[in-house]
């Protein structure tokens, strides 16, 4: 977690330093550990990018098949080291809840439990959210065991969201913490706002986002399967959900780079994007102690960020314009 060299009292956790190069390596590397250790021998994914290369990366280590179910306009990067870790990589024309949709079907082939199959997406085993957890711990560890006023995370399917709630509990539970939380925003695409939208409304779930489109592949995903979590911890921890446009997260991932020295994946930027807002609005004060989560680093992005409209001069004096959990959740 690094100080912020603009902002005196944020701070940066950069998980684009985990070993695939994305906070999704926290989470597969659970799932994986375990599916090996209970002798499954197929692991199926739908995924917008980095949780394939992540659940790629750790079944080559366990010598576990891996089947990919990817957008085909993934970032290469995501495509290319799936293939290179030996995964079965299965590109869909359409989105991740279409990926998700083709593993559904899977499932329903009478080799899936012959064959030692299993689905690890999102929210649908218990294990992805132990590993995402530890982000909590961290940040509890790294700010001398007391949480800061808040936490902005780009939510796509928001396990790092729940991993981090629960974790704030079981530490509670254990006398490292007090009973204070801060308040967790969430900070979507303006293209895929699904959660931002439900919040706006007042809904306790989220409705199906139509015709998603971002730049940011990780946040594209039109339905979070624990979406009414996501909104519960919101409201309990007193939160927001902001939304940033693909303009705003380009501008906001060069100026990372530039004033932080941080080559963010366009989602991680998107918190700078949420923070700069809410500092607008009084909702976080400077003395405010906040921590900007980027989720994974820009190299796994140069064929989105290397485009005409990425290429444009950075409009840093212009103002931006305005604007489902396995083994503890039940069908809703």
């Amino acid at each position: 977690m690094l100080p912020s060299r603009e902002y005196p009292n944020v701070f940066i956790k950069d998980e684009g330093l985990n070993p695939t190069g994305s906070f999704k390596a926290r989470g597969l590397s659970a799932a994986v550990t375990m599916a090996r250790h209970f002798g499954v021998k197929k692991l199926a994914i739908p995924s917008a990018g980095n949780a394939a290369g992540a659940l790629a990366a750790y079944a080559a280590a366990a010598g576990l098949e891996a089947h990919i179910f990817m957008p085909k306009d993934v970032p290469a990067a995501n495509r290319i080291e799936c293939d290179y870790y030996g995964a079965r990589v299965n590109l869909i024309d359409g989105l991740i809840s279409d990926c998700a949709q083709k593993v559904a079907d899977l499932k329903q082939s009478d080799t899936w439990d012959k064959d030692g199959w299993f689905d690890v997406s999102t929210t649908k085993e218990p294990y992805r959210v132990e590993g995402k957890k530890t982000m909590g711990y961290e940040v509890a560890e790294q700010l001398g065991w007391k949480l800061p006023q808040g936490i902005i995370y780009p939510t796509g399917g928001g396990v790092g969201l729940l991993g981090m709630w629960k974790a704030f509990d079981e530490m509670e539970a254990l006398g490292w913490i007090s009973s204070e939380r801060p308040k967790m925003i969430t900070v979507q695409s303006a293209g895929c706002a699904p959660v931002v939208r439900a919040w706006e409304e007042g809904k306790s779930s989220v409705e199906m986002w139509t015709n998603a489109s971002t730049l940011a592949s990780g946040l594209r995903v039109p339905k979070p399967y624990g979406d009414y979590l996501i909104l519960e911890i919101l409201r309990k921890s007193k939160g927001q959900a902001v939304a940033a446009t693909d303009e705003e997260l380009l501008e906001a991932t060069r100026h990372w780079a530039k004033v932080e020295g941080i080559f963010a994946a366009p989602e991680g930027a998107a918190c700078l994007v949420a923070y700069r807002k809410l500092r607008a609005t009084g909702f976080f004060q400077p003395e405010d102690k906040v921590v900007l989560f980027n989720t994974g680093t820009g190299l796994k992005y140069l064929d989105v960020l290397d485009t005409d409209v990425a290429r444009a001069p950075s409009p840093a004096k212009s103002k931006p314009p305005a604007r489902q959990i396995g083994g503890i959740i039940g069908p809703y």
